[in-house]
């Protein structure tokens, strides 16, 4: 699965900016059934990755992309409180759908939106699991989430190095989740928006598979957000692709000035 696209949107106080994006998913090497989703549509650009055995976590990332996807439609921006609202109603959704046993399905979801804060447009950075967002800005790649898991805070108490994660037999057991066990109320983070930014949302299914340094160079390689996408998708199949693979690049390509609200602009 495909989608990419460009946009011009107007801000909170007039800014225009225009976007360019590409999402794409695979089911990897090993795995029968896709239980990723995303949503690559303004203002919304979200990965989630579902589990709970059998189809529970299709279903839980499912609910996900379609509230997220239902809160984009007319708006330029989404508010933190109307993303949280999105994400109770996808639990909603979880639990009226769940069979018997499947009560236990949960989803990870990351991403940026575009919102807005005192009366200026930002980007917000959101996250609930071990899904992550990147950020490459002037050359320098950085992880802007962390992850919501147990290799994660062993790494934080010093009980264990980054490169003794990798290879931790929990490194696939995360703290949470959005599903019927938990309030869906994600970390969030408000950056400006910046020309000549480049933001990565991607599943655990692409980190598996590559390092910062490759996860730098095929950003960096990939002249477009398709390009970039291709490149990462790829190389996380060739690497072994364990998992299901998704990633979504976004070009906030360039940021104009205000515009006077009184004279009519361009369609976009």
């Amino acid at each position: 699965m495909t989608e990419h696209g460009q946009r011009i949107v107007t801000l909170p106080g007039g800014r225009r900016v225009s976007l360019a994006w590409a999402g794409m998913t695979d089911v990897g090497k090993r795995r029968e059934l896709n239980e990723d989703a995303f949503v690559a549509l303004p203002p919304v650009f979200a990965v989630a990755d579902g589990m709970g055995g059998h189809s529970a976590g299709e279903v839980a990332s499912a609910a996900v992309a379609h509230r997220l996807t239902k809160a984009t439609e007319g708006a330029e921006i989404l508010t933190v409180d109307g993303l949280v609202d999105a994400l109770r109603m996808a639990v909603a959704d979880m639990i009226d759908t769940a069979e018997e046993g499947e009560l236990g399905m949960g989803t990870t979801v990351t991403g940026v939106v575009l919102t807005a804060d005192e009366g200026e447009g930002r980007v917000a950075v959101f996250n609930i699991g071990d899904s992550r967002v990147y950020r490459l800005q002037e050359g320098e790649l950085v992880q802007v989430t962390e992850d919501h898991s147990i290799v994660q805070e062993l790494i934080r108490a010093g009980a264990i190095s980054p490169e003794e994660a990798e290879f931790h037999p929990n490194s696939n057991m995360i703290t949470r989740a959005v599903g019927p066990s938990d309030d869906p109320v994600p970390d969030v983070e408000l950056f400006p928006i910046e020309t000549g930014a480049r933001w990565l949302v991607c599943s655990d299914g692409l980190t598996k598979e590559l390092t910062d340094h490759g996860i730098w160079y095929f950003l960096t390689e990939g002249a477009t957000p398709v390009d970039a996408a291709e490149l990462l998708l790829r190389a996380a199949l060739d690497n072994g692709g364990r998992d299901n693979v998704s990633v979504i690049v976004l070009d906030i390509a360039a940021v104009g000035e205000a515009v006077d609200e009184g004279v009519e602009q361009p369609a976009s």
